[in-house]
């Protein structure tokens, strides 16, 4: 777990940065939660992860541009508030802002709290004066009645300094100009810092301090500042509240799951007659004269298992994404992290895990990444092996489709998708009753310890701007996802065309697997069948759905008179009556489905990123075995139950 391992992406010594055809080598620093990988993105072009909350960087991204003709290599930092810290990603960005080799640092402030960002800025003038200052998030600024005179903030730095509100573009031009005067050695800083190497921390902690409020104070004027101030702090009394806000944080994403469930049934159906009943009898026509085992295995295995993924996964998807970056654009999800600390700390675990669950609720992969902000080792050992108890996008499709399928029919039309939304959001609940309970349990046996204490910095509310954050998260989230899906879907359709069609002793090769695995799936209240389909998976959670539907049309008990993996001559049967007919589930397949899929182990994505996080055999088995010991008798013990009753 520590930093100073060779292959760690944190070590110091792999920070240094080959400029190769680049002229210029430049490094984004700056607090957490300013803006500076949006910098980063509007100034490279990508579309590095960002975020309204701190810790959403914590390993470099680089990338590049061009400006009158120079090339500039950019480095994005993970953010720091001090140079003098000791936590883990900040003592690498020190490492690197202090001894790495760059030509500029651009310091990304965010202009509404800038008396506690320039703490930093002066803190990096006492290493280097190639600086240039971002004055970020000067929209928000704007709408708070706050007004940074920038001419004079130069002149009490000493180097040039530029307004820019980042998610709009605006000042990215004039920042790469300031850039370009800095690195060809056109301007000059003109402020000498005499670094306080004789001070001890503290005394030199105060001095900057000193100052930053000294220029902040001869900078800074703000007007009607209060009325934003009331609004935000009305909305946080409510949001972080100790009874209302649990109850407004099951609203909103009962409402969340709400929208997704009832959006997405008609654009589903669309797609599911055009890409799996029209297209694939186009595909077969397109192949035509092939071999019947070519026509069989590209058409009906390779197609099938692609074009399934697409129309069952992409409706939802496309609409449960763009709002869940809503509420983060907004800056709600730290609220909820802040709402969490409290079971965190009761658990044993670090406060910080909050933050990590909420990223593993996009990928767990991501968010055994993020534990790197969680600076005690056991505490982040702790936060890697929960983390798959929170749901990825890759497990989404599943709930949503059985909360649909099995949970929302019990209920009157009219309330169908309401009850759908509730059984997801309870599924959800019980991801961070497991995580809260499995963390408690862990800290009290095999990782016993003290519990760290830290401070949690809420972000501003922003509005957020929604046409981009539907085009951002479509294709930063929806289309990646789905592209994943895709790349795994079509060799598990090839996979599961092969084993419904090759024979041994008079059964297909699928039979005898789903047959073999049977008696271990009905008692967990499953069938063979969805134990096949989740070993199929193992690459990608997003293809469980299309890979049960295979698996049940080759080896269910229904004939449809089909050939193995074929799910054409369904016609215009629902995936309900695909796994209710030919596969008999039951509401309890349904349920127990659910909480498998919230419990299982980690994919194998996750599983070798916890491997690289920890490098320790021991614990990815742990992280990888306890979810699935977990998902094993959590259903065996319902499905008792269930029969019991």
């Amino acid at each position: 777990m520590s930093h100073d391992c060779v292959s760690c992406a944190l070590n110091p010594q792999r920070l240094e940065v080959v400029a190769g055809s680049h002229d210029f080598v430049v490094v984004v620093a700056g607090n957490p939660n300013t803006g500076k990988s949006t910098v980063f993105n509007a100034l490279t072009g990508l579309r590095q992860r960002s975020g309204n909350w701190p810790g959403t960087t914590v390993t470099r991204a680089e990338g590049g541009y061009r400006h009158n003709g120079r090339g500039y290599k950019v480095v994005d930092l993970p953010g720091v508030y001090s140079l003098r810290s000791a936590t883990g990603e900040e003592d690498v960005a020190r490492a690197y802002l202090e001894n790495g080799i760059h030509d500029v640092t651009v310091v990304v402030v965010d202009a509404t709290r800038l008396e506690r960002h320039l703490g930093l800025v002066l803190q990096i003038l006492q290493v280097t004066h190639h600086v240039v200052v971002a004055l970020n998030l000067v929209d928000e600024a704007e709408r708070h009645g706050i007004v940074v005179d920038t001419r004079r903030l130069a002149r009490s730095l000493g180097v040039p300094v530029v307004a820019t509100a980042a998610r709009r573009g605006r000042g990215i031009a004039d920042l790469m100009s300031s850039v370009e005067s800095v690195a060809t050695g056109s301007f000059t800083s003109r402020v000498r810092r005499p670094p306080n190497e004789d001070l001890s921390d503290d005394d030199a902690a105060l001095v900057v301090f000193a100052e930053a409020d000294r220029i902040a104070r001869f900078c800074v004027r703000t007007e009607g500042r209060r009325v934003r101030q009331r609004v935000d702090g009305a909305l946080d009394r409510v949001l972080t509240h100790r009874v209302w806000g649990f109850v407004v944080m099951a609203l909103l994403f009962f409402a969340v799951f709400w929208f997704t469930i009832a959006g997405a049934a008609v654009p589903s159906d669309l797609l599911y007659r055009l890409l799996v009943q029209d297209g694939h009898a186009v595909v077969r026509d397109l192949l035509g004269g092939a071999p019947w085992w070519l026509t069989g295995l590209v058409a009906d295995g390779v197609y099938l298992g692609t074009a399934w993924v697409i129309a069952v996964m992409l409706p939802p998807m496309a609409i449960f994404f763009p709002l869940f970056t809503l509420l983060e654009d907004f800056g709600y999800l730290p609220r909820v992290a802040f709402n969490l600390d409290r079971l965190f700390a009761a658990a044993g675990a670090h406060g910080k895990q909050s933050l990590t669950m909420m990223m593993g609720y996009g990928c767990n992969a991501a968010g055994v990444t993020a534990t790197r902000i969680i600076d005690s080792p056991r505490e982040r050992l702790i936060a890697v092996i929960t983390n798959n108890f929170s749901i990825c996008n890759g497990r989404w499709p599943t709930l949503i489709l059985m909360g649909t399928i099995f949970i929302g029919q019990l209920a009157p039309p009219g309330a169908a998708g309401l009850v759908a939304a509730a059984s997801v959001v309870l599924v959800a609940v019980l991801g961070i009753v497991m995580t809260l309970v499995v963390s408690w349990m862990l800290s009290k046996t095999v990782l016993r310890g003290a519990t760290s204490v830290y401070s949690l910095e809420l972000p501003p509310y922003r509005p957020p701007q929604v046409l981009r954050t539907i085009y951002t998260s479509i294709i930063d989230r929806t289309l990646k996802v789905l592209r994943r899906a895709v790349v795994m879907a079509a060799p598990a359709g090839a996979v599961i065309w092969l084993i419904g069609n090759v024979d041994v002793v008079g059964e297909s090769l699928a039979a005898h697997l789903v047959h073999g695995l049977d008696p271990l799936g009905l008692a967990l209240g499953l069938n063979g069948v969805i134990l096949l389909a989740y070993v199929v998976a193992i690459p990608a959670n997003e293809i469980i759905i299309p890979a049960i539907l295979l698996l049940t049309m080759t080896v269910g008990p229904v004939d449809f008179g089909v050939p193995g993996g074929v799910l054409l001559e369904l016609g215009d049967a629902e995936t309900a009556s695909v796994l209710i007919e030919a596969g008999g589930w039951t509401l309890l397949t349904g349920v127990n489905l659910m909480l498998f899929s919230l419990l299982h182990n980690p994919c194998s994505t996750t599983v070798l990123t916890i491997w690289k996080e920890t490098r320790s055999l021991k614990w990815t088995a742990t992280a990888t075995l306890l979810p699935l010991a977990l998902a094993f008798l959590v259903t065996f013990l319902t499905a008792t139950a269930a029969r019991l009753t």
